[in-house]
């Protein structure tokens, strides 16, 4: 029986860019190396990817419900919102989904009560995505200003006193200006605004028991019971895994998404990044593996000593065990003989044949 796993690590580079617009760059903090280091969260990749397969497909992404509720001093409060919980749709399927919902309808406890928790996890972990080594990425600062000052006539100002929604009059305003001895600028400065630089990689398990599998199981469920039948006549196969009794989506549908989520594991980017941090984040390597270990090892970096400082070197390793792609690009970054224009197509060649050579509908025999 094969390995009902497969590994992947990404090594990609970010040139002087952001990965979440909150506070500039989500960061952390290295103890070993004492430096503070730019992420993007393993949720932020599993969007990208999952936003990459769904555009590929050219199918929407599922309905989220967001819920609001008013209490009784009129106050709105933002409450948890509901996923679909819905495998006809792609994204939900392979990202996995959590709703607990209340019991609400008294009229009709049964529907209230019926798959109120329903928990599906995801067949694919997400790492974050980190830097490659402490010393091979880097966060800088900048101040920005958002500017129109050149052109002031164009450009209205509005002064409101404080309290008050009447803005001030031109002669108001001259005034003030006189008498505090001030002026007013068309120039907004944005401080401490955080970038990032470096060679990044993301690490992908993919648990082929589970990627096209939805559990029957009613104790813990994944989906409602009403939808069983459902799926079963809309072509879903019932069966059985380790996992207990499941329905695996049919073979056809299996052969439409299976080339777009290898594309999409390989060609993701970040795409909520703001216009003036735009980086093509190109993939410089993909190693792929049955064994995690082989992947850490066939893209890494080595510590060198550099005088009193030591420094890092990114390492492409092809004969650590794992399949090894690496693009042309990379050579800019990583002494190589082996890139090549093809190892990103090689790359998802690769990831196409593995998935496609599980056998979802007899996993117990097999």
């Amino acid at each position: 029986m094969m390995n009902p796993y497969i590994y992947l690590r990404g090594l990609k580079h970010a040139e002087h860019t952001v990965f979440c617009v909150e506070n500039g760059q989500k960061i952390y903090f290295d103890p070993q190396f004492n430096r503070s280091l730019a992420f993007s969260s393993g949720q932020q990749v599993k969007r990208s990817i999952l936003q990459a397969l769904t555009e590929n497909l050219g199918v929407p992404v599922a309905p989220i419900t967001f819920n609001y509720e008013i209490d009784k001093k009129d106050k709105l409060t933002n409450k948890e919102p509901w996923s679909p919980c819905d495998p006809n749709y792609i994204d939900q399927l392979l990202g996995g989904w959590m709703r607990a919902k209340k019991v609400s309808d008294k009229k009709d406890p049964k529907q209230g009560k019926e798959n109120s928790v329903l928990k599906r996890r995801s067949p694919l972990s997400i790492s974050a995505m980190h830097p490659l080594h402490p010393l091979l990425a880097g966060v800088a600062e900048e101040n920005i200003t958002f500017d129109r000052s050149d052109r002031p006539d164009h450009h209205p100002v509005i002064v409101r006193r404080e309290g008050s929604e009447q803005p001030l009059t031109e002669e108001e305003i001259e005034k003030f200006l006189t008498d505090n001895n001030r002026t007013l600028s068309r120039r907004t400065w944005i401080a401490e605004n955080k970038r990032t630089t470096g060679l990044f990689v993301y690490d992908i398990a993919i648990d082929l028991r589970t990627l096209f599998c939805v559990s029957m199981n009613q104790h813990e469920p994944e989906i409602p019971k009403r939808q069983i039948e459902e799926l079963k006549d809309n072509g879903w196969k019932e069966s059985k895994n380790v996992f207990g009794k499941c329905l695996v989506l049919p073979k056809e549908k299996r052969e439409e998404v299976i080339p777009a989520l290898a594309d999409a594991l390989i060609n993701w980017r970040i795409t909520s990044n703001q216009a003036r941090t735009f980086s093509l984040m190109e993939t410089l390597a993909i190693a792929i593996s049955d064994n995690a270990n082989t992947i850490a090892a066939a893209i890494r970096a080595k510590l060198v000593e550099d005088g009193e400082r030591p420094k890092a070197k990114p390492i492409i390793d092809e004969g650590a065990g794992a399949e090894l792609f690496v693009t042309l690009p990379c050579a800019n970054y990583i002494i190589t003989e082996i890139e090549s224009k093809e190892a990103l197509d090689s790359a998802k060649s690769s990831l196409i044949e593995k998935m496609e050579a599980f056998d979802y509908e007899n996993q117990l025999s097999s």
